[in-house]
């Protein structure tokens, strides 16, 4: 078969992206629907350069999701019956905006793709709203101007915690919210070496800067299928935000070590790439369980991984305490938000309570398995204080561990150029 023309692969992708964007605005996240795998549309070749664009676009469209939806909003008389069109013409509105020289294609490749859409009824209605929108696109961008979910691609109440806790920097972490994020690797000290891998990946023409002790940032980004040695597992994809924690951490060879919330199991694996600990992984997921056996076999490390609630000690503890426990709690994952942009949209302010409340029942369940003179890290990849500085707070002011707990240092990370938001309390029991 020849290669698809560029309007073909256009439709494509549209019809590759629909179903994702759809997902998001039936309230399921980004990160589960791409986990499944999005089916090829019938009768169409969908090549490695296809699915990039397809994914490409989502998450632009969902990082600017407050603009399309002002936009779109804007352009129909009615609510429009079907999710697949919504998803389709906000996908086909970020692309206009995107590459405006190509509008001709991108109105025709939205129409084409809507023909297999919810029967074809809304061929016509496609074509109409994204001709409308260009005919408006100097009236509906006035329109928007002060609408502030569209001009910051977040919602009111992020914006709002987001001023309170940082008044200086707040319109900078909106900003770093808005960009792609950048892609690093962490190399598997136990089979590489920093300056080996980026000899390598200069001979493939992917030129790298390091960061951190075991990091390399990509100048420009590529599939992770095309990064030499991932398969042999030198290299894993991880934020340079995400390689502190190891570190952080620092476990000696022979210690016990938990990993209470370990799904994928990048961070655990850091940790045994680092020492030769006898660590234990636990998720709630048999899935994401697998994940990160999947994982640890790429990377030749060993550990034990068990499907358990860490809050349910009595089910998964043989009772043995812990030198080092990591616990990397569920959160908001407000630092991460340009890899997840669908959280900006997807989560209320009460979910934050009720991320707190979580955390916490965490904090508490844990800190009986950890050994005496052994150290926590408490992390998160959240830039709200509730569930950071506030979290540890209300522990350390807890009677219950009263006169057993030191805090060692906090560090709190904010989302920039170089790497994500994360917030890390390195604590231990004195007594």
């Amino acid at each position: 078969m020849p290669p698809w023309p560029k309007a073909d692969a256009l439709a494509t992708a549209f019809l590759l992206a629909v179903p994702v964007v759809g997902g998001v605005l039936d309230g399921r996240s980004l990160a589960e629907l791409l986990g499944r795998g999005v089916p090829v549309p019938r009768g169409r070749e969908a090549t490695g350069t296809v699915r990039a664009q397809a994914q490409d676009m989502v998450y632009w469209t969902l990082r600017r999701y407050g603009l399309g939806d002002a936009i779109l909003s804007r352009l129909l008389e009615r609510p429009l019956p079907s999710v697949e069109i919504r998803a389709l013409l906000l996908l086909a509105l970020y692309r206009l905006d995107a590459e405006p020289d190509d509008s001709h294609t991108t109105v025709d490749q939205a129409v084409e793709a809507a023909g297999h859409l919810a029967g074809g009824r809304f061929k016509a209605l496609v074509n109409a709203v994204l001709r409308n929108a260009l005919r408006r696109r100097d009236s509906l961008a006035q329109a928007t101007a002060d609408d502030a979910d569209a001009q910051t691609w977040h919602p009111a109440w992020w914006r709002a915690k987001l001023q309170q806790a940082y008044p200086d920097r707040w319109v900078e972490l909106l900003a770093a919210a808005n960009q792609a994020p950048p892609m690093a690797l962490r190399v598997n000290r136990r089979r590489a070496s920093v300056v080996e891998m980026a000899q390598r990946l200069v001979e493939v023409d992917c030129p790298t800067e390091a960061c951190g002790a075991d990091g390399l940032r990509l100048l420009r980004p590529r599939p992770v299928s095309d990064i030499p040695g991932f398969a042999e597992g030198l290299v894993s994809v991880q934020d340079p935000g995400a390689q502190r924690a190891a570190h952080l951490l620092a476990a000696a060879p022979g210690q016990r070590v938990l990993d209470a919330c370990a799904a994928p199991g990048g961070k655990a694996a850091h940790i045994l790439e680092l020492a030769d600990a006898r660590l234990l992984a636990l998720d709630v997921s048999p899935e994401r369980c697998q994940r990160i056996e999947q994982n640890l076999e790429r990377l030749g490390l060993a550990a034990a991984v068990k499907v358990a609630d860490c809050r349910d000690v009595a089910r998964w503890w043989d009772g043995k305490p812990f030198d080092r426990i990591l616990a990397d709690v569920p959160c908001s994952a407000s630092g991460v938000a340009r890899r997840h942009p669908d959280s900006k949209w997807l989560r209320r302010p009460e979910d934050i309570a009720s991320f707190a409340r979580t955390q916490g029942e965490i904090l508490r369940a844990l800190w009986p398995t950890l050994a005496r003179g052994g150290k926590m890290l408490y992390a998160t990849c959240s830039v709200f204080p509730e569930e950071n500085t506030e979290q540890i707070a209300a522990f350390l002011a807890d009677p219950a561990v009263h006169g057993q707990v030191e805090l060692l240092g906090e560090e709190t990370l904010l989302p920039c150029p170089d790497h994500d938001g994360f917030y890390y309390a390195l604590l231990q029991k004195t007594l």
